[in-house]
């Protein structure tokens, strides 16, 4: 018997399948060639969440400093974007988390809880803006002290411009004071965070309603105006009523309630409607002393506006859902017709009819822009309740106007406001200054499937505590925040999706030495003398910074690439808003360049809103 392996003509043993057979050569060239065809450059790649953030903020970057326990300077990074983290960190529906490429392995990164993390941090600290040392000369008003208007006097005033905000209301923060219940936002929060603006020079004038806009401006001599009214009106139906007085609207009702007062409701309240201000109106009721809240709506749970989360919580919290229900007459009792849905998902009457008891209706059907004086001023165009904006812009059709938050077609939401007062505060600069320029095009965004998860085991997502429902019957805050560990716990979960984080993979793995290291912070560089174009740091690049190109591939054409090094290897400095006299010299010349984060959500979003 001999112990000798059988050897094929081609010279390999027909039972080793562990060994890798030879190229043939006359069809493929292998991994490598006599001649270099391809070869790696580093990149700087958009991550989902900082495509995702309605704010425009560099969550990513943020995220980073705080895993290197460099919280002030992660704070500042992203309050260059986003001036109340601690606001957002409560109220923002995250976005950014439904985009965030770890949902797919083991859970989004609890981004929201870290943002409020640092947010609180920077209140207890005392963490303060840097006025800016250079004034521009220009004046701006700005209509509305709600997130949009509070976000674009915010950026507006760290790029040198004299700002003053006029606004109706007793006190600044329009539906972030008046419509967002205190449980969920408290107004010690809410107050710390936008007195940083009026210590960095924000002029806000209060119980001033504007009526003539044209007026205001030539009285206060102001060179550009941002109108970032919030919409305060509640829609109106008409539904047969004996009793008036039974009947509110959610937002004068929860309107009430944020200024102090505690309006008699009854045991029983009915809510009409199926939104976030629904959910918010019925909760409060709760909590008034209210014994059965009802939310009446005529669709399904599957078809309704507001955030799962927000359902939940309220039927957690003993809300009762009445679905597919329309309220039809209001008596000693209510009349609801039962509805049904058709083919496409309609409702409509079935005929038949149910009573329930209510002491007091409170109507959430959905809320208007009070845009009516805007009406006064000549080529101003509207769509509805809404301005009539340039997408791109947001200025009107009324030069140096300009319009966003809820004053513009757009999802209402916090979020959306702050990244719409951002954006509008650069364009009013820009047209301020005759900057023509427009933003160079964004990066590509990475997906999971760019990604090499095996890098990374499990790490489960930190929850926030929150107050047991039964010890809900007061305004006291619901969701408490993470814990210094639990917070850096958290930012270290950060995939770092697209963006080199010198995890050492690509250098390790380089069979021919060809990757230089240039220092913590500063990544690394190809020598391409060496490099053969083998492709096996691209393999083992974990998060997609690193993409093979042709070799005579110009580098000013790959999406992402362009470093200043040969192969691409620099650390971006963290990309704060430079909003000095510096950043904006030579403004004649030149491309603006890309930024790392999602800049701000589309300016106006179409879609009809339910």
């Amino acid at each position: 018997m001999t112990t000798e392996t059988p050897i094929t003509p081609g010279g390999l043993a027909p039972d080793r399948q562990d060994l890798t057979h030879r190229p043939d050569l006359a069809t493929t060239t292998g991994r490598v060639a006599p001649v270099r065809a391809r070869r790696p450059v580093y990149l700087d790649m958009l991550p989902p969440c900082n495509a995702g953030c309605p704010a425009g903020e560099n969550i990513q970057e943020w995220l980073r400093l705080i895993k290197a326990h460099d919280e002030e300077r992660a704070w500042r990074q992203l309050t260059a974007d986003n001036p109340f983290p601690a606001i957002h960190g409560r109220v923002c529906y995250h976005p950014c988390e439904v985009a965030c490429n770890r949902a797919d392995l083991d859970g989004a990164v609890s981004i929201h809880s870290v943002e409020r993390y640092l947010g609180d941090l920077a209140i207890e600290k005392g963490w303060t803006f840097k006025k800016p040392e250079q004034r521009s000369g220009h004046r701006v008003l700005v209509i509305g002290a709600g997130p949009a208007g509070l976000s674009a006097a915010y950026h507006l005033a760290m790029m040198g411009h004299d700002v003053e905000i006029h606004d109706g209301g007793d006190s600044a923060g329009g539906m972030m004071r008046y419509g967002i219940p205190e449980y969920r936002l408290p107004r010690e929060v809410l107050d710390a965070e936008i007195g940083r603006l009026t210590d960095i020079g924000v002029k806000i004038v209060l119980n001033h309603n504007v009526t003539d806009l044209a007026e205001e401006k030539a009285r206060g001599r102001f060179d550009a105006v941002f109108v970032a009214i919030g919409a305060h009106l509640s829609k109106r139906v008409d539904i047969p009523n004996q009793d008036a007085s039974r009947m509110v609207d959610a937002v004068s009702f929860l309107h009430q309630v944020g200024s102090g007062e505690k309006p008699m409701i009854g045991r029983r309240v009915a809510v009409y409607g199926g939104g976030n201000t629904a959910m918010d109106a019925a909760r409060v009721a709760k909590r008034l002393g209210a014994e059965e809240s009802i939310v009446v709506y005529r669709r399904t749970a599957a078809q309704m506006p507001a955030h799962d989360e927000e359902r939940e919580e309220a039927e957690r919290e003993g809300v009762q859902m009445n679905w597919l229900r329309t309220i039809t007459d209001v008596g000693d009792d209510l009349t609801v017709e039962v509805m049904e849905l058709d083919e496409d998902g309609k409702p409509h009457g079935t005929g038949r009819y149910e009573k329930l008891e209510a002491d007091t209706v409170i109507l959430a059907l959905g809320q208007e822009a009070d845009t009516g004086f805007l009406h006064k001023l000549p080529g101003m165009r509207f769509k509805n309740d809404v301005v009539d904006v340039n997408p791109s812009t947001l200025m009107t059709d009324v030069p140096g106007v300009f319009a966003g938050g809820d004053t513009v077609p757009s999802e209402r939401t916090v979020t959306v406001g702050t990244g719409h007062g951002k954006r509008a505060a650069r364009q009013i600069d820009q047209w301020l200054r005759r900057d023509i320029r427009r933003p160079a095009p964004k990066e590509n965004v990475v997906g999971f499937n760019d990604l090499n998860v095996w890098y990374f085991g499990d790490h489960m997502r930190r929850h926030q505590p929150e107050l047991d429902p039964t010890q809900r019957v007061n305004f006291d805050e619901v969701v408490k925040g993470l814990d210094d560990s639990q917070a850096h716990f958290e930012a270290g979960r950060c995939l770092s999706c697209g963006n080199c984080f010198e995890c050492d993979g690509c250098f390790g793995s380089c069979p021919e030495d060809a990757i230089i290291k240039l220092g913590p912070g500063h990544r690394y560089e190809y020598d391409y003398n060496k490099c053969t174009g083998c492709a096996t740091c691209f393999d083992q690049c974990p998060v997609h910074a690193i993409q093979m190109v042709p070799e005579n591939t110009p580098i000013e054409s790959i999406p992402g690439a362009g470093n200043p090094t040969p192969g691409w290897a620099v650390r971006p400095e963290p990309s704060p808003a430079v909003y000095g006299p510096e950043a904006r010299r030579n403004v004649s010349g030149g491309a603006a360049q890309p930024v790392a984060s999602g800049d701000t959500a589309p300016a106006v979003d179409t879609t009809p809103q339910n």
